[in-house]
């Protein structure tokens, strides 16, 4: 294993060990209360609030801490978006307390603003809604997820009141966005996102970052080492497992479950897959996601002629996206590597390897960091040809097939959620000195 994140003091949670939920899904309607979790909050000793612009129920690393929490006995809310309007507004998930407080807005075009203004609109409700929920039960934690960074001051009123605030670093801002809108240096929109930084940073009680690459960035231009911690996105074994195909399938399927941005490099693998597809005429590409590139990937596998085997598919929560990967025959990551992707952890290899699936990933300098040539086949970052061929020797070369899942699933259960949570719950510990009863 090439890397330890830090482990922060605090006495024991008393990490529970047989895998076993708080409580199982439980359905919910507009009629919800708190006396829904009446009988946790006898025995609960804090409580955990966390606020995150995304779709809880498909965000595997806010899952990851929220149900390590509550089955600890912490009370725990998620303040989230809502997907679609059947959702209800609040339901509680594994005993967590979920409160969907906007629903997603559809992107009107890629200019800055249109992606800053639901942002700051969910900023002020979450604010609004933090305050009022203080004042008739505070909180002891407060973890905010970024993007973006400012969203750590909708927890200004109960960090005036004493609440800590952790600040979790998915993406590091600066680079996500000078890549997404293709700006360079000197820019001034550069300048004041590395200014928000340091700013959400002095704000934060603790600052966590999602890989040692960003972790060494941040801490030379935002905030102090001491008061930083490094957890990557390690996968959740009881959701990630190997498992058997639901259905004999005699075709090879390859297959992308993430957002569809442009550092994803997904064009580099539509371009690898029309080549591919020539030796393998009965594979498919199968991409499951959404992003601001799904109609521009979607127009070039129609320009290339092999629209009929990339078939997209709408992004789909954690527990339902395991089973769909488990049924794959190869998962690829074809981040580029001249952009942010280059230090963008990618969550899915060691998902794809915790359910027993072969892996075909862009050389990348954070890749290349966590993983080597024994649990991943790398190819040469925006090569298509590159890819194409490590894509069909993966999936007819028998020997190398059976080497990269057997290692890569011994990896994933060396590095699995289970194994290093403690050391959140040890940080949240930390911060958290004083118990309410």
């Amino acid at each position: 294993m090439r890397y330890n994140a830090p482990v922060l003091g605090g006495h024991s949670h008393g990490v529970r060990t047989d895998g076993d939920e708080v409580c199982l899904r439980e359905s919910s309607d507009s009629r919800f209360e708190d006396k829904d979790l009446a009988s946790t909050q006898e025995c609960a000793t804090r409580r955990v609030c966390m606020v995150t612009h995304s779709f809880y129920e498909s965000d595997n690393r806010v899952m990851r801490y929220a149900e390590a929490l509550a089955a600890c006995g912490d009370i725990v809310e998620v303040v989230a978006l809502r997907s679609k309007p059947s959702l209800p507004e609040r339901e509680i998930i594994n005993g967590v307390k979920l409160f969907r407080l906007q629903d997603r807005f559809a992107k009107s075009g890629t200019s800055k603003l249109s992606f800053l203004w639901p942002v700051l609109r969910f900023l002020f409700s979450s604010s609004q809604w933090l305050t009022q929920r203080h004042r008739q039960q505070p909180y002891d934690l407060i973890h905010v997820h970024n993007v973006p960074d400012f969203l750590v001051f909708a927890a200004w009123y109960p960090k005036l009141a004493g609440t800590k605030v952790i600040l979790d670093i998915h993406d590091i801002l600066p680079e996500f966005f000078g890549s997404k809108f293709r700006v360079g240096e000197p820019s001034v929109f550069l300048w004041g996102l590395r200014l928000v930084e340091r700013f959400s940073a002095r704000f934060a009680d603790h600052v966590i970052l999602a890989n040692h690459l960003w972790f060494d960035r941040y801490t030379t231009r935002s905030a102090r080492t001491q008061k930083c911690s490094v957890f990557i996105n390690n996968v959740d074994t009881r959701v990630f497992q190997a498992r058997s195909r639901r259905t004999p399938n005699d075709k090879h399927v390859i297959l992308f479950p993430g957002g569809l941005q442009w550092h994803q490099g997904l064009d580099i693998a539509i371009r690898a897959f029309k080549k591919l597809h020539r030796r393998l005429p009965d594979a498919e590409f199968h991409i499951y996601g959404d992003g601001d590139m799904k109609p521009r990937l979607k127009m070039l596998a129609e320009e290339l002629g092999v629209a009929a085997s990339v078939r997209f598919f709408d992004p789909l929560g954690i527990r339902d996206i395991a089973a769909v990967m488990a049924n794959a025959d190869l998962g690829v990551v074809p981040k580029r590597a001249d952009s942010f992707g280059n230090e963008a952890y990618s969550t899915k290899i060691m998902e794809f390897m915790s359910v027993g699936v072969p892996v075909v990933a862009s050389g990348t300098k954070i890749d290349r960091f966590y993983f080597d040539d024994s649990v991943v086949r790398f190819f040469v970052s925006g090569n298509d040809d590159s890819l194409a061929d490590a894509m069909l020797e993966v999936l007819t070369n028998d020997e190398l097939r059976h080497a990269l899942v057997t290692r890569g699933f011994e990896y994933a259960a060396r590095n699995s959620w289970d194994i290093r949570k403690g050391e959140y719950l040890s940080l949240v510990d930390g911060l958290c000195r004083t118990c309410r009863k």
